[in-house]
């Protein structure tokens, strides 16, 4: 074999021996999304870039492809991102239904929705405080005792929270879960330096310090943080990276009617 065409060929085997392969099967019981098209977004340039797309058929779909490393994703319906996944090498089973949405199969998958699933426990125990506090105005009860009892237990909860995102990204930081949940709990505020993130940033690796949105996060914050104490005059533009990883809709959302 001619020498150049060998080194050609031994590349090959070697870039493809390098690549991870995953395998995504998804299964859907809710009606509304039969026959919608789901597409396999993941952010690059500060925008989600779509990897691929599939209709939903029967409640089945599917993606695969190679990538050179574990990548965050989100699969979305339009322009709404209805499921965070992470690819990786491996087979991902997706299941969503009336009552729950899960990607699981994998190693990174398993710890993502363990978290989220601890993570929508505590918020629904918060939920579950404005009901009560409803609950008692309707019977009559002493309001100044149940507004300090219901704070308390908001305080406690708001704190178990904090404790469980500050472990989870702290003990990920050099995956893709440790950038990929910072970008979903802080997706929707206001970039600050508080002192959740402040501890954060203290304890942060070099990789999740580089992470595209991370970056965007921090500088951000310091700018807002500098117009506040009156060190910088003009604004600089605070549109968040197009990230669409924010925390995905409910199964009730899911189960209205699409336009």
């Amino acid at each position: 074999m001619d020498k150049k065409l060998l080194f050609i060929f031994l590349t090959t085997v070697l870039l493809t021996s390098c690549a991870s392969t995953y395998n995504i099967q998804g299964t859907s019981n809710v009606s509304n999304l039969d026959g919608q098209m789901l597409y396999l977004k993941v952010l690059k340039d500060n925008d989600m870039k779509k990897l691929d797309s599939c209709d939903v058929v029967h409640g089945k779909f599917s993606f695969c492809g190679t990538l050179d490393s574990a990548k965050m994703a989100s699969i979305f319906i339009d322009d709404e991102s209805i499921l965070p996944v992470v690819l990786e090498d491996g087979d991902i089973t997706i299941k969503i239904t009336s009552t729950e949405q899960i990607a699981s199969g994998t190693y990174l998958n398993d710890k993502l929705f363990e978290f989220l699933r601890k993570y929508e426990q505590l918020q629904a125990q918060s939920m579950e405080l404005v009901h009560k506090h409803d609950q008692a105005i309707m019977n009559g009860h002493d309001m100044v005792e149940t507004t300090k009892q219901l704070q308390d237990e908001y305080l406690q909860i708001n704190e178990r929270l904090d404790t469980l995102v500050t472990n989870f990204i702290t003990s990920n930081f050099d995956n893709v879960l440790g950038p990929g949940v910072f970008m979903m709990v802080t997706n929707t505020d206001v970039p600050e330096l508080s002192p959740w993130v402040e501890v954060i940033m203290s304890k942060a690796t070099e990789f999740f310090k580089n992470d595209q949105y991370v970056k965007w996060y921090i500088e951000t914050a310091k700018h807002v943080q500098n117009l506040q104490n009156g060190l910088e005059e003009m604004p600089m533009p605070m549109a968040a990276p197009n990230n669409g990883m924010g925390q995905p809709p409910t199964p009730n959302d899911m189960a209205q009617p699409r336009r």
